[in-house]
């Protein structure tokens, strides 16, 4: 059997060096694509010419990089291809495969680049294919941003019918007989007197085979799969409990892991006593850690335990150590010396507000943790000279990078395998954890060693997204909004993210403003401006990014506006939009909601609407004030992606969008005090549960021909469409989240 580190450059599959008879197959829409991952020392009678499908003796593997940390990418990815290789779902098996440059994402970079999405200009379309060209020049493989989609529709299409057009190809040499005789189904090619020949059989020629110049794609009319309901490969797992996280990993002879670092973030230690954590039943060694410390032992529990019992004197928080004090940081930044960006400046904002305002209004969102249900965890064992990791992580290549740094292996020495994720929501787009386990497994070498966060460590470690402040301001003339200017202040996720990831952020950082910045309406004075905080708390990407505090921001203010000039909310919004799509999305969320008609007292309809991501994406939240607080009644969201691949995994992403955006504008925020978050589990960070949520009510638009991810788009509209709600029904403003802080729910 191959070593390690060969399997670590070609493939990914457990016992694949034993498969003979097989070949892999690919192709990329850019014009010089990497060399395949599977393809340097195969063993006899496997080939591989590009890596997105694998044929052996077994079946059929396709090859789904992205992330699944829930959303359904790898049945999505898998669809893509099966489409057009003509297989079925339930007859493949699926594989992330491993690091590699081959996989980079084509449109990760797009979302920070200065041109609102709506900007079809030469020069915005060249930056995006410029951008295309930077992911693969830094083989940026990594998973985020809604891009899976996006990035995977024409790449992994391509790779289906390029496995496909090969197939057919080595059928007629071997049946002699034309080409374009020959039909394709469920796995087999088919002669015109019904003579099957399956993939498999074929394998071993067609492993021989070039790959096709040119291929046809089919067109959707020709479906099979795509645009319509599909059972997503993982759901029998998930609903039975035999899905495998890398929480649930285990090897003989494996070592559970726990580690205890500093709160604080950067406050390293001063003094550590672990006398009393060393002498408790079945701890093997505590191991000193940056910032901390792990224990090895024979359970997690034991290791939770022991990791408990070490004493720290820690060092001081190097940022502003309190709620108060960090949000007046960030206050501060609201200064034109602290100015990043001025994306959009439309008409004279100082000549319409020479006057003054009628609306002037401060706003803010505080930090958020990302608390996906399954903590931080990472298997990695270092024997023999080889490291193998195995992790849920959104970004494999850089984690990789990590291990090899850290145990100063070579590329062929270190093997990462990604795993299903229990959730992210962007967490996973760090190593730290993966950092950690990989120093544990240097420490007990020979021994696998799986390192589990507790549920303390991963909500006082977190990366939170960040907290944000406004400054609203704006006129109105004739029924109509006539000005509307918007300051920002955030500390830079770019700056604090991509830093930790070894790269410098260059120039403006698009985040801040992102989801203001970028809306499609034609307001005749139009301004936001975006103000870079210093450095507080270290912080991430949170699901939706900065659209998750800037629709707030934006939506809150327009609405606002719109009801000082006496104009209706969805009128005003469809009479200011610039973007027949987004218009068409607005039209549709009225349609939906009944709009305009009466819903009787103490009840109220919210609008709110935020172009993220590309997707231009309108929601109307029901309330009804009850004697014990805010009721949410129902929920309206039309979104727009151009084509909808999976109609129920498209529902189930947008309503999952709408409670996560739900929840923590009513209930979520990390505060601090001493310079640590105060909250450490879900009692004191709640969520919303089944009884709190209201009915989400569905429609995805398919009116464009640009395809768009549809998992974060709907987060941002959700809190201003309540916060809108909450006023249309009482008559109360609420400017700050979360809004359990100033109104009861019931």
């Amino acid at each position: 059997m191959a070593g390690l580190g060969k399997i670590a450059r070609r493939g990914f599959l457990v016992g694949a060096a034993t498969v003979a008879g097989g070949f892999a197959i690919g192709i990329y829409s850019l014009r010089q694509p990497y060399v395949s991952p599977l393809a340097d020392d195969l063993p006899p009678g496997m080939a591989a010419l590009t890596p997105h499908v694998l044929i052996d003796r077994g079946g059929i593997t396709l090859i789904t990089p992205r992330a699944d940390m829930g959303q359904g990418a790898t049945s999505i990815q898998a669809a893509l291809i099966a489409e057009e290789l003509d297989v079925a779902l339930d007859a493949v098996r699926t594989d992330p495969g491993p690091p590699a440059p081959a996989y980079y994402n084509a449109r990760i970079v797009a979302e920070g680049l200065p041109f609102a999405a709506t900007d079809e200009g030469w020069m915005a379309e060249a930056a995006r294919e410029a951008g295309g060209w930077a992911s693969k020049l830094m083989a940026l493989q990594i998973t985020g941003g809604s891009s899976t989609v996006p990035d995977a529709y024409d790449r992994l299409r391509h790779a289906g019918a390029a496995a496909r057009a090969i197939l057919v190809t080595a059928a007629a040499r071997r049946l002699g007989v034309a080409e374009d005789t020959l039909t394709t189904g469920d796995g087999a090619v088919i002669a015109p007197d019904g003579t099957r020949l399956s993939y498999v059989e074929l394998a071993p020629a067609a492993g021989r085979l070039l790959e096709p110049r040119e291929v046809r794609l089919k067109d959707p009319a020709e479906w099979r799969l795509l645009g319509r309901p599909m059972r997503r490969i993982d759901i029998v797992a998930k609903s039975t409990g035999l899905q495998r996280y890398g929480i649930d990993q285990a090897l003989p002879g494996m070592l559970f892991a726990a580690v205890r670092t500093n709160p604080r973030r950067g406050g390293g230690v001063v003094a550590m006593d672990a006398s009393a954590a060393e002498a408790m039943k079945g701890v093997v060694r505590v191991v000193p850690l940056p910032g901390g410390a792990g224990v090895l032992a024979d359970s997690t529990w034991r290791a939770f335990e022991a990791v408990r019992a070490i004493r720290f004197d820690w060092g001081p928080a190097p940022y502003p150590a309190t709620t108060g004090a960090l949000f007046e940081s960030i206050a501060a930044a609201l200064d034109e010396d602290a100015r990043d960006s001025r994306l959009k400046d439309e008409g004279d904002i100082e000549a319409a507000l020479a006057d003054g305002a009628d609306v002037e209004a401060d706003y803010r969102v505080p930090f958020l943790a990302h608390a996906p249900l399954e903590p931080m965890t990472a298997l990695a064992w270092f024997r023999n000279g080889q490291l193998e990791v195995r992790a849920g992580t959104q970004i494999p290549g850089f984690a990789a990078k990590t291990a090899r740094r850290l145990s100063g292996l070579s590329r062929d020495g270190v093997l990462l395998r990604a795993l299903p994720m229990g959730g992210s929501f962007g967490r996973r787009l760090e190593d730290d954890f993966i950092d950690q386990a990989v120093r544990l497994a240097w420490a007990a070498e020979g021994r696998p060693v799986k390192l589990t966060w507790s549920r303390e460590e991963d909500m006082t470690h977190d990366f939170p997204r960040p907290a944000a402040i406004a400054r609203g301001r704006g006129r109105v003339a004739e029924g109509r909004v006539a000005a509307l200017d918007l300051s920002i202040a955030a500390p830079s996720v770019s700056e604090s993210q991509m830093g930790r990831l070894g790269f410098n952020a260059l120039g403006a950082d698009t985040a801040i403003v992102a989801g203001a910045w970028d809306q499609p309406f034609a307001i005749p004075a139009y301004r936001v401006t975006g103000y870079r905080a210093a450095e507080t708390v270290p912080v991430s990407s949170w699901r939706s990014v900065g659209a998750s505090a800037n629709g707030f921001f934006h939506e809150s203010l327009l609405d606002e506006l719109i009801h000082e000039a006496g104009a209706d909310p969805l009128a005003e919004r469809l009479r200011l939009c610039s973007h027949a799509p987004s218009a068409r999305v607005l039209e549709a969320v009225g349609e939906m909601s009944g709009w305009g008609g009466a819903l009787g007292p103490g009840r109220g309809r919210g609008l709110a609407f935020t172009l993220s991501f590309g997707v231009p994406c309108a929601e109307v939240v029901e309330v009804t004030a009850t004697d014990r607080g805010i009721r949410i009644d129902r929920v309206f969201v039309a979104a727009e992606v151009g084509r909808v691949l999976d109609p129920v995994n498209f529902e189930n992403q947008v309503q999952g969008g709408v409670v996560w955006g739900l929840s923590h504008a009513i209930w979520s925020e990390l505060t601090y005090a001493d310079g640590r978050p105060e909250q450490e589990n879900f009692d004191t960070y709640p969520a919303m549960r089944l009884p709190a949520c209201p009915e989400i009510v569905v429609r995805g638009l398919e009116t464009t021909d640009t395809i768009r991810g549809i998992g974060e788009p709907p987060v941002p509209p959700a809190a201003p469409a309540l916060a809108n709600a909450i006023f249309a029904a009482t008559g109360q403003r609420v400017r700050e989240l979360p809004l359990a802080k100033s109104v009861r729910f019931a």
